[in-house]
């Protein structure tokens, strides 16, 4: 396992949503500090190939006039919300800007870069931001995040059926998770697992005074009650807007940011969902710097993790609250290929690569010259 890859020259955003359709990653919105976030501009949507680890971005699109599509055509440029996958469609659902928050369903059409707003039936879900989404069969499950509009945190589970596209709320049992926001949730072994995220002492309600739990607990899928595992091995400190992943059977997380501590994380844990057991992992290679918001998302055997907050480098002892937003790429190949290992070694070594093959000098190129994001010509109209 090996952190191979950092590029830089990505999109520059934090709490963004992102999911993988076929070689490709389509990633929603976010912000960026300094951006004016109070209007309803339609969302921007950036792709990475991760083939040859390029970014574009994508036109907006516009109507038989030639005007771009406003909301609520199109989603409004948010944060704080959810994108999942389901039959090579893309659904985004909550999220906010500055003045509002979203609890329509929208649906994102990769192969005709288009959106729709499906109708939908049943209990809609309160508009919320910092809650998560999981796919599991045909049924999406949200759990969590903060609703504005009764001003509390959440702890409930809500399911749309993607094939009658209705809505419910999901009944469970024993003690769920305790309110919280900005969490992480993953499935595997017909449970939804939730770790971390941002409570309140004071729970539901919103009073600043921050909780962080450690627990990790999962939701039993058939008979829908929540566990809490006994768990053995060395556990993460709680935290919030970290990355949660599934490879090869075990659930990965990955950095965050614990308030009560103000220490962002670029730690990377495992947790074996057979045996309960978490574990401290270090690969090999140069880890990205201490972050939060970001995204990670893994195709095959590799995991492409961009964006978030990090606190500046730069900044005096006394000025660690200064924060940057990253616009960078990591790649963490959990199986590099010799091929991989060879090219790394190359460039550690500055090995001159003229007589190398084109095709060779290309990947090398791909893997270490910062991107310069393009916008294509938008055949789909």
């Amino acid at each position: 396992m090996r952190w191979t890859v950092h590029l830089d020259g990505g999109p520059r955003r934090v709490n963004h949503a992102a999911v993988c359709v076929c070689d490709l990653i389509y990633s929603f919105g976010g912000y960026c500090t300094g951006d004016d976030y109070r209007f309803n501009e339609s969302i921007d949507v950036h792709v990475l190939n991760t083939q040859n680890l390029r970014w574009t971005l994508l036109p907006q699109k516009k109507d038989e006039n030639g005007t771009v599509l406003k909301y609520p055509e199109v989603p409004f440029q948010r944060y704080g919300h959810t994108a999942v996958a389901y039959k090579e469609k893309i659904y985004m659902w909550g999220g906010r800007n500055d003045e509002s928050l979203c609890n329509f369903l929208y649906c994102f059409d990769p192969k005709t870069l288009s959106w729709s707003r499906p109708n939908v039936t049943g209990v809609v879900p309160g508009a919320r931001d910092g809650h998560s989404a999981c796919v599991i069969g045909n049924y999406m499950y949200i759990f969590g995040g903060f609703v504005e509009e009764i001003n509390e945190f959440s702890c409930d589970v809500h399911a749309l059926n993607f094939e009658t596209m209705e809505w419910r709320y999901v009944q469970t049992f024993g003690v769920p998770p305790s309110f919280r926001d900005f969490h992480a949730a993953e499935h595997t072994l017909g449970r939804m697992y939730i770790f971390g995220g941002r409570g309140d002492k004071h729970s539901p309600y919103h009073s600043q005074e921050e909780m962080y739990c450690p627990e990790i607990v999962y939701l039993d899928l058939k008979t829908k009650v929540w566990h809490r595992p006994s768990i053995t091995g060395k556990v993460p400190v709680g935290r919030r807007s970290h990355s949660m992943f599934i490879y090869n059977d075990l659930i990965y997380v990955f950095g965050g940011y614990n308030g009560l501590l103000d220490q962002h994380f670029n730690d990377l844990y495992t947790f074996d969902p057979k045996t309960n057991c978490w574990n401290l992992v270090k690969p090999h290679g140069k880890p990205p710097t201490p972050r939060r918001r970001q995204v990670g998302i893994v195709k095959d055997a590799r995991l492409f993790l961009f964006g978030g907050t990090s606190p500046c480098p730069h900044a005096a002892v006394q000025e660690q609250t200064s924060l940057i937003d990253n616009n960078d790429t990591h790649v963490l190949d959990f199986k590099p290929r010799l091929k991989t290992l060879a090219i790394l070694t190359v460039v550690e070594k500055r090995i001159d690569t003229t007589c190398l093959p084109k095709e060779l000098r290309y990947e090398i190129k791909a893997m270490t010259q910062p991107n310069s994001i393009s916008r294509p010509v938008n055949h789909a109209g």
